[in-house]
């Protein structure tokens, strides 16, 4: 049996007798090297916990990014990346990764490297995400959004067993945790196609309809296509209402989420919203409102508020005699198929400014009301039972993360010993 000694760290316990402890300044530096020649311009960023480059990164072509870029932090294969963003959300090991390849990174981010030979870049990493599983993380910071730097982290401590028994722990969990993901990636990619088959069966129902032996005609609107002979087809500004609602004193701030969710912001988080101190121009809105993001609607940001409160006017509130569900659920198959993003005239790279001038003379299906009710029942059933097992696909990914963690957590601090081969 191992003999065993006190970490004097709270969160490890106890540690095997023979590894070494010292302050994390002994052993790490932080890196600082600017770019300052602009000769680096492969930005990386963290992915769902891997450090990938940055997609539509191009200082060649962008004047703003080819003077930022100046002023990120250059890191190369070996340096450790920490997000000292969002500490006290739940990524579990999200927020720290090794570098394998020269990039630049913002000042979002933290890197730091070894100082000698003493502690494999690799062990560190698993090390440090094992102080992120056990939320060691959360209660350092400074400032009001609780980032953490490097002159916050190095006051703490780090251990280590010598190099040999580093580098068995180290290739005993990288094999273990490419299992994992592997698992992983493989439940991430059944809840994408549960997803996507919810988008498809939304935007096939609101244009065709349930019974799809009727007879077909031409919509003569290019994203509707055929639709059945008996619907009509009408302008917005037809069948839609737009409406502004006095605020009252106690109502809350509503947001329109891009998941379609239309509900208080303290129904979900309060964290990452930036709030007017003026309130200039804000609306209320109504339980069963139907309800438009200006902004984020060509994202899916489209629903129906199941809150009574108050919002900016960048929401469109609309009301119509017609299924507001039945709408809802038309205008997100434009979005889920990028139909805002083709009609957009701004220049924001994935936006588009849906604005009820431009909502009102939008062509819209308009099938007999019994059946947009049938529709939006059909819907309704099919991504309940549909969500049902996206969820159930959420809570594997989540025991396959906390199993991760632990795993990390028990060889790193040396629980565990790695099993002789």
């Amino acid at each position: 049996m191992r003999r065993m000694k006190n970490s004097g760290i709270e969160w490890v316990g106890e540690i095997p007798v023979g590894w070494t402890i010292k302050p994390i300044r002994a052993e790490f530096e932080e890196v600082t090297k600017k770019n300052t020649t602009g000769e680096v311009n492969n930005a990386l960023k963290f992915t769902y916990g891997n450090i990938v480059r940055k997609e539509n990164f191009d200082a060649d072509e962008d004047s703003y990014v080819a003077d930022t870029i100046l002023n990120y932090t250059v890191v190369s294969p070996g340096t450790i990346m920490l997000n000292g963003l969002n500490l006290n959300f739940d990524f579990v090991s999200q927020r720290i990764g090794l570098v394998r390849e020269v990039g630049v990174i913002t000042s979002a981010y933290t890197a730091f490297k070894p100082i000698s030979n003493r502690i494999l870049p690799e062990y560190a990493t698993y090390l440090f995400k094992a102080y992120d599983g056990c939320k060691a993380f959360h209660n350092m910071g400074g400032g009001v959004r609780k980032i953490l730097n490097f002159s916050e982290l190095k006051r703490h401590y780090i251990f280590y067993p010598e190099l040999s028994k580093q580098k068995e722990i180290v290739d005993y969990l990288d094999e273990k945790c490419v299992e994992i993901e592997i698992l992983l990636s493989d439940v991430q990619a059944q809840i994408e196609i549960l997803e996507q088959y919810k988008r498809s069966v939304i935007t096939e129902t609101v244009t065709k309809g349930k019974n799809l032996d009727v007879e077909m005609k031409d919509s003569g609107v290019q994203w509707i296509g055929d639709m059945p002979a008996h619907w009509e087809c009408n302008r917005g500004k037809y069948i839609l209402k737009y409406i502004q609602k006095p605020v009252r004193e106690d109502d809350g701030v509503i947001t329109c989420f891009r998941d379609g969710e239309v509900t208080l912001r303290s129904n979900r988080r309060e964290d990452g919203f930036t709030m007017s101190d003026k309130e200039i121009g804000y609306q209320g809105i109504d339980v069963g409102d139907l309800v438009v993001h200006g902004m984020d609607g060509f994202a899916g940001a489209i629903g129906i508020s199941d809150s009574r409160g108050k919002a900016s006017p960048v929401l469109n509130v609309l009301d119509t005699e017609q299924n507001k569900k039945y709408i809802m659920y038309y205008l997100r198959s434009m979005a889920y198929s990028d139909v805002f993003v083709a009609l957009a005239t701004g220049i924001r790279v994935r936006s588009c400014d849906l604005r009820w001038n431009k909502l009102a003379e939008l062509s819209y299906p308009v099938p007999p009301i019994e059946e947009q009710n049938t529709i939006v029942e059909y819907i309704d059933e099919v991504l309940n039972k549909t969500n049902a097992v996206i969820a159930d696909k959420k809570a594997q990914l989540e025991i396959l993360e906390n199993y991760k963690k632990s795993l990390i957590y028990e060889y790193v601090t040396g629980k565990k010993e790695v099993p002789v081969q």
